[in-house]
């Protein structure tokens, strides 16, 4: 069946910055949403927990009303983890449309969501696990039948794309996140670069990629997650190479946890210019977070891609069909803390340490 493109509504979730006026620019599309979680992990690493977060935890935008009319009895429960949503966003502009660098006014409903990850925390705070869900995934959509999960955002913001996701998971969703491109050249930049192996050469956006390592500035970094030409599996390696470049992002930022303080708190102050969260995190949150993972390292983290068992077309779109069966087994390993087991069974689903 055909399903027309979702016109824009305003899903009442305020993200500042988008200047409604402006068409998107091709390829400069919202890149590795992430951002929050690592913020979280990062201040635990660093040892200075509790000051660090609450010291740059007013820098940081709020989201208003992400959980809106979400019925908290028909919710999954908790497992006592932490898992935030995190979405990147078609940009419409140059400037940044997060965090409090963003100007005012804009409706983070009015874009589909290009980057869609679940972080979790697990209860003991010494491991966790990122999973990214692809863009082009068909799901229902409470109220709005079968369509492409980002189609979600685009019809009713944080609100629905949190209702999608909780009901394709069972995983209940704690927090709700959004980052831009432009924020994520700033935090590459901040910590002097990212190193990132790549398989075969390639080259974006007139950066070339050489086979094996890589030192990657901002707006480098920015081609090597953007681009999904001439990769082997199109959006699914582009998802890889995301996840690759956040692992890549909090090994640095840990080397430099231990070397350079300064630098460390001139990332934690980026991090608040480039992200925005939901506004039930508070800065009391965000200390409590902190502690909770102040033991969590980059290698006791798991990154995997929902399973797919297909590619195909519904009407006048290319779609993605997730693999039902083992995806169940996935989201009940978020549940119960033990997706890098899940990882282990199912190498193909987890990132390589050479992703295309």
């Amino acid at each position: 069946m055909r399903n027309a493109t979702p016109p824009p509504t305003r899903g009442g979730d305020v993200v500042p910055g988008l200047h409604p006026g402006r068409r998107p620019r091709r390829g400069r599309r919202v890149l590795v949403a992430l951002l929050a979680v690592v913020l979280v992990l990062l201040l635990g690493a660093a040892g200075v927990v509790a000051w660090l977060a609450s010291s740059i935890g007013g820098d940081i935008g709020r989201i208003p009303d992400a959980f809106r009319g979400l019925d908290a009895s028909a919710r999954p429960a908790g497992f006592g983890g932490t898992t935030f949503l995190l979405v990147g966003t078609d940009t419409r502009a140059d400037e940044p449309t997060t965090g409090t660098d963003a100007a005012a006014g804009v409706d983070a409903g009015s874009q589909r969501s290009d980057v869609i990850m679940l972080g979790t925390i697990a209860p003991d705070g010494h491991t966790a696990s990122v999973v990214s869900i692809p863009r082009d995934s068909w799901v229902d959509i409470p109220g709005r039948g079968m369509n492409k999960i980002n189609a979600a955002y685009a019809y009713g913001g944080a609100p629905l794309l949190i209702a999608t996701v909780e009901e394709l998971t069972g995983v209940r969703v704690d927090h709700f996140g959004v980052v831009d491109f432009a924020g994520f050249t700033s935090l590459v930049d901040s910590v002097g670069g990212i190193d990132v192996t790549v398989a075969q050469a390639t080259s974006n956006a007139g950066v070339d990629f050489a086979a094996g390592p890589n030192h990657l500035d901002g707006a480098q970094a920015l081609a090597y997650v953007r681009q999904r030409y001439d990769l082997p599996g199109g959006d699914l390696s582009r998802a890889a190479r995301q996840q690759n470049a956040i692992k890549a992002l909090l090994d640095r930022v840990q080397d430099t946890a231990r070397t350079d303080p300064a630098a460390l708190y001139a990332f934690a102050t980026s991090v608040g210019d480039a992200v925005s969260v939901d506004d039930s995190l508070s800065n009391t949150g965000l200390v409590q977070l902190a502690l909770q993972a102040r033991d969590l390292r980059a290698g006791n983290m798991a990154f995997v891609t929902a399973p797919v068992s297909g590619l195909g077309r519904e009407g006048a779109q290319s779609v993605v069909y997730l693999d039902r069966g083992r995806g169940a087994d996935l989201w009940a390993a978020v549940r119960n803390g033990t997706v890098p087991a899940y990882a282990d069974r199912y190498p193909s689903d987890a990132l390589s340490d050479t992703p295309s």
